[in-house]
């Protein structure tokens, strides 16, 4: 399998919003909505995190994951001078599951480790991309309220 990361082009939005609803398919299965309701929530909040991540993450990378030539995910960073923030990660459903997030965090770790900085993400307190992380090394720094924690891999001093 080969694993590559690309920027983002004005091209990729729908493929981009498509990886975005795939995150919330479990949670919009609970309402009673129809389709074009869903689709209108998910873009709603599609956006509603597009300007989140401009405004507090100006300066992140914003890369498309492809697997063997094709669009699997995205993976946005921001690299602070002292820390490397994972803002997200996130691949269609035929794609988790198979090592591409472990090994895109694993070259993430390397620059951290290779820079002294550590590598945080924010991650959805339920969300199961929690035992990833923990396997990673990664541990809860901080309980940022009912919905997110903050986690964070130190690399070890040399």
């Amino acid at each position: 399998m080969r694993i590559s990361l690309r920027p983002i082009e004005p091209a990729d939005e729908p493929f981009v919003l498509d990886v975005y609803a795939s995150t919330r398919e479990d949670e919009l299965a609970l309402v009673d909505w129809n389709d074009d309701q869903k689709a209108a929530f998910v873009r709603q909040q599609f956006e509603a995190q597009r300007h989140h991540y401009r405004e507090h993450y100006p300066t992140a990378t914003l890369g498309l994951i492809v697997v063997d030539g094709e669009p699997a995910g995205r993976l946005y960073v921001d690299r602070w001078p002292g820390e490397i923030r994972v803002v997200v990660i996130a691949l269609l459903p035929p794609y988790r599951g198979q090592g591409i997030g472990e090994t895109l965090l694993r070259d993430l770790q390397t620059e951290g480790a290779a820079s002294s900085r550590p590598v945080t993400i924010h991650v959805e307190r339920f969300n199961p991309a929690q035992r990833l992380y923990a396997r990673l090394g990664f541990v809860t720094a901080d309980d940022t309220g009912p919905v997110h924690v903050l986690m964070r891999w130190t690399p070890a001093s040399t």
